[in-house]
């Protein structure tokens, strides 16, 4: 099929489906997965995933991360990483990831592909976690920043791994495996430090009362509204672009990146106005292929070790709840509170499938472990949204949002 019929279908079938879902009280991105899953190779084959889709893939990952950072402060997302935050990214990371390792040694997996199904089991995928909160309206309150800031410190983790997997020579000892280790280190905090130093810059005049506004304000009066948005999209995509060459997914750049941006910086009166593009931009069109994407990706192939696959799903799903739920009690989350961050912590969605298919790519693990993984992201992210529905009701979200309590 050609591309524009794809996207075409695709949009269509995503938009009915996810319309249908909120009818029923679920968030959209249920209906637009199914609608992936009913006309990709698992069911219809109506529409096969290809590169050029997975361009617009990424570009809609790109835009739901910068409308997502927009939502958000840095100091907030910044502070919930520290201190009892740090709790929770820990946990959430690190028992999945044994969990994982300890499937991959019952079922006698080789070194490498134990690995990377712990390393996949762990990630919590940040452009799935902040669309389902933002449609739930909870990207503000206290889920929202733990379950944000979780996401980033895990996927970091997951990266850093693959950085030293993917860098480590075809001899390995203990000594290549610390140097791998140093380099990507560095890396990481080379990205910090050009996050951290922007901010302190941005403080810095702030203070010296230099009006940093009047740049974008100016560039706006002299090219229109719509420069605001290339100014926003630039900004942004040189911080995914950094992260990107540093070896990381440009994902976790871009949404720094957005944190960055405030009313005080860009241009106040016009934030509105930014907002309301993202959305038309990424609700209307981008969102809705993003997610149908991924379930273009599930394929019934990925059945036939049932034993396999139903011990990876529910070692998946169980130890990514329940690290949430154990880390929201630890940080003082009442019971339901708790096990909704743990609800919204297991979807895996992009981030998963882009590890999976890296170590693919890269002969690392083979196509019947690539399938499951594919399928644990396309589950993992279908069942999220309906899990935390289930637990938690729309009149209860309400009073979250008002009184920060259930």
């Amino acid at each position: 099929m050609p591309l524009l019929t794809s996207l075409l279908t695709l949009i269509v079938a995503a938009r009915l489906l996810g319309h249908v879902f909120v009818k029923w009280g679920q968030p959209a991105i249920v209906g637009e997965m199914i609608a992936g899953v009913l006309l990709g190779p698992g069911v219809l084959g109506l529409i096969l995933p290809d590169a050029a889709l997975s361009g617009i893939a990424s570009l809609a990952i790109f835009l739901v991360v910068l409308a997502a950072g927009l939502e958000m402060n840095l100091h907030d997302v910044v502070g919930a990483m520290r201190g009892r935050g740090l709790v929770i990214a820990m946990a959430a990371f690190a028992l999945p990831f044994a969990a994982g390792l300890g499937v991959a040694w019952a079922f006698d997996l080789d070194p490498m592909r134990s690995l990377f199904l712990g390393l996949c089991i762990s990630i919590t995928a940040l452009p799935v976690a902040v669309k389902m909160l933002d449609e739930l309206g909870l990207i503000t309150t206290a889920i929202g920043r733990y379950a944000v800031s979780t996401a980033v410190i895990n996927d970091i983790a997951a990266l850093f791994i693959l950085g030293v997997l993917l860098a480590l020579p075809e001899q390995t000892s203990l000594g290549a495996v610390l140097l791998t280790g140093s380099v990507v280190t560095l890396k990481l905090l080379a990205l910090a430090a050009a996050v951290i130093g922007l901010n302190a810059l941005l403080t810095w005049l702030d203070r010296r009362g230099i009006n940093v506004a009047a740049g974008p304000e100016r560039l706006v009066e002299l090219f229109g509204p719509e420069a605001l948005f290339g100014i926003v999209i630039v900004f942004v995509l040189a911080f995914g672009s950094l992260s990107e060459g540093l070896g990381f997914h440009f994902v976790i750049g871009a949404f720094f990146g957005a944190l960055l941006l405030d009313q005080r910086h860009f241009v106040a009166a016009r934030y509105e106005d930014l907002r309301l593009t993202l959305n038309s931009i990424t609700g209307g069109f981008l969102a809705p292929v993003f997610f149908a994407s991924l379930g273009l990706e599930f394929k019934f192939t990925a059945l036939k070790n049932f034993a396999f696959v139903i011990a990876v799903l529910v070692v998946a799903i169980a130890s990514k709840v329940f690290a949430g739920w154990w880390g929201g009690r630890r940080v003082g989350m009442s019971h339901r509170e708790a096990l909704g961050l743990g609800c919204i912590l297991n979807g895996r969605g992009a981030m998963e499938l882009v590890v999976a298919s890296i170590a693919y790519e890269r002969g690392f693990i083979g196509a019947n472990l690539f399938s499951v993984l594919v399928l644990v992201g396309v589950a993992t992210t279908l069942i999220t949204p309906m899990t935390f529905n289930a637990l938690v009701t729309r009149i209860q979200r309400e009073n979250y949002r008002d009184t920060g309590r259930f």
